[in-house]
């Protein structure tokens, strides 16, 4: 397997890591300036399969529809986006460090700082016709719990697109995720268009984490329609 370059394990393996949260923003901060060329060492596929699962899903030529790209980092999903003919990109995420990243992209109309699962999003209601949040739901990330609220700012109709990786260290947040998938399409929330196993995700940072000894670990992309009609309350 091809040696990754010095310093992106430790550096992927210290934002991944038990760190509580402001100290967590603060490694976010610090490693904007090296993100992007980290994750394409690792062969980062998640901006790419997101954007592309969003596009087939989508039902009229994009450019007027209002997307929220959610924990937007360097601004990774809005170039793979805007390549798919998608004009109006807003974004927020908990790092101040990514979000002046993203701003020289020059790709959002509007970027917000945010940290998902402490706050509600900035945004008002059924706002947007698609949200993503590609990257970000994970072990020490961004918790299972944010659902409804991503929910909350898409119209009834919109898209929404997630992803998780499926490692080892992950499995027990991907079944969270999973679970809390489900019991809202259960009530009615949402119906699944899509749960795609990516196999090569990206490149692994150690031998435990690696599928089968291929260097790399898998992922899953998930695409959910917000259903039209508001379920019921119960009561």
């Amino acid at each position: 397997a091809m040696v990754l370059p010095s310093g992106v394990r430790e550096r992927v393996a210290a934002v991944h890591g038990g760190s509580e949260l402001p100290e967590r923003l603060r490694l976010y901060d610090g490693w904007a300036a090296r993100y992007e060329q980290d994750v394409a060492a690792l062969e980062y596929r998640a901006p790419h399969l997101a954007a592309a699962a969003l596009a087939f899903a989508f039902p009229a030529p994009p450019a007027g529809a209002r997307l929220l790209d959610v924990a937007c980092g360097t601004g990774l999903v809005a170039r793979e986006l805007h390549g798919r003919g998608f004009r109006c990109l807003h974004g927020v995420d908990g790092s101040a460090g990514m979000l002046e990243r993203a701003r020289r992209t020059e790709l959002y109309q509007e970027l917000l700082l945010c940290v998902l699962g402490r706050e509600p999003l900035p945004v008002p209601a059924e706002h947007y016709d698609a949200v993503t949040v590609v990257g970000a739901l994970g072990e020490g990330q961004v918790p299972v719990t944010v659902l409804p609220e991503l929910l909350r700012v898409t119209k009834p109709g919109g898209f929404l697109c997630l992803t998780t990786r499926s490692n080892p260290s992950n499995l027990r947040y991907k079944q969270e995720l999973e679970a809390e998938l489900c019991q809202l399409e259960h009530r009615g929330a949402w119906h699944k268009l899509l749960a795609q196993e990516v196999e090569r995700w990206e490149r692994a940072t150690s031998e435990e984490e690696s599928t089968q000894g291929t260097g790399y670990i898998s992922g899953v992309v998930y695409l959910y329609q917000k259903c039209p009609i508001p379920a019921l309350e119960e009561g």
